[in-house]
C-alpha cells in the first residue's frame, strides 16, 4: 500500500524546480523523494487547488508565485488527486487504483472500512472498493467491471498495518516538503507546509 499523487505534465512551469513526469501517471509520496520530486508534488497539489477562492479569502496576489499558491493557501477544503494504491508485490496486480475524483485527503476512509461502515469506494474508472467481511477485507480493483476483476482478501490486521505504513509515508513526505519549502519558498514556507498537511489530512485532531 502506497500513497500516490496523480501527476500532470509540468511543461513551462518555472516557479521552482520540478521533475519530468508524464501526465496521468502517479508519484509515490514518501520520505525518499528527490528535491525535484518534492517540487513536483507541491506543484501538483497547488495546481489541484488552483480555483478562484471566495471573497472572504482575500484578493488574489498579482505576482506569479502568489497567484499560483493563492488557492492552496486560502481554500478551506483542499484536494490532492490520488489515494492509497494497493499492489500485490508478487504478481504486480493492482487491487486498489485511485480513480477519478478520489483524493489523498480522504485516505481516512480506510479507517472507516476497518472500524466504521465496513465499505468504501476510491473513485471511478476503475471503481476500486474495499469491503470488510468479518475479520477479512476484500479488495476489488473494479467493482463495476463486466469481465470480472482482480480480487484479494487480507486480514483486518494486515490492512491496519498497511494503512499505518502508508500514513507514515505521508508524514515522511510532509517532513521532506517542510524542509523543501524552507529552501525554495522561504516567504511562504510555514503556510505551504500547513496547507500540505491539510491537503493530506495530517492535521492533528483536536
Amino acid at each position: 500500500m502506497q500513497p500516490v499523487l496523480e501527476i500532470s505534465a509540468a511543461d513551462d512551469f518555472a516557479l521552482w524546480p520540478v521533475g519530468e513526469h508524464e501526465s496521468y501517471g502517479y508519484l509515490v509520496l514518501n520520505g525518499e523523494l528527490t528535491p525535484a520530486e518534492v517540487g513536483t508534488a507541491v506543484m501538483r497539489i497547488a495546481d489541484c487547488n488552483d480555483f478562484e477562492p471566495e471573497e472572504e479569502h482575500g484578493p488574489c496576489p498579482t505576482d506569479p508565485l502568489g497567484t499560483f499558491l493563492h488557492g492552496l493557501l486560502t481554500m478551506p477544503d483542499l484536494f490532492a488527486a490520488g489515494g492509497f494504491r494497493v499492489t500485490d508485490n508478487t504478481t504486480d496486480i493492482v487491487f486498489v487504483e485511485p480513480g477519478c475524483c478520489n483524493g489523498l485527503e480522504t485516505w481516512r476512509d480506510w479507517l472507516d472500512v476497518l472500524d466504521g461502515t465496513g465499505c468504501s469506494y476510491f473513485g471511478h474508472d476503475p471503481s476500486s472498493v474495499a469491503e470488510r467481511v468479518g475479520d477479512i477485507v476484500r479488495l476489488t480493483l473494479d467493482a463495476h467491471g463486466t469481465d470480472g476483476s482482480p480480487v484479494i482478501e487480507l486480514s483486518v490486521d494486515q490492512i491496519r498495518r498497511l494503512v499505518a505504513g502508508a500514513q507514515q509515508d505521508l508524514q515522511d513526505f510532509l517532513s521532506l516538503a517542510e524542509t523543501w519549502a524552507e529552501q525554495h519558498l522561504p516567504a511562504h514556507a510555514a503556510a505551504v507546509t500547513a496547507a500540505l498537511a491539510r491537503a493530506l489530512d495530517l492535521v492533528p485532531t483536536q
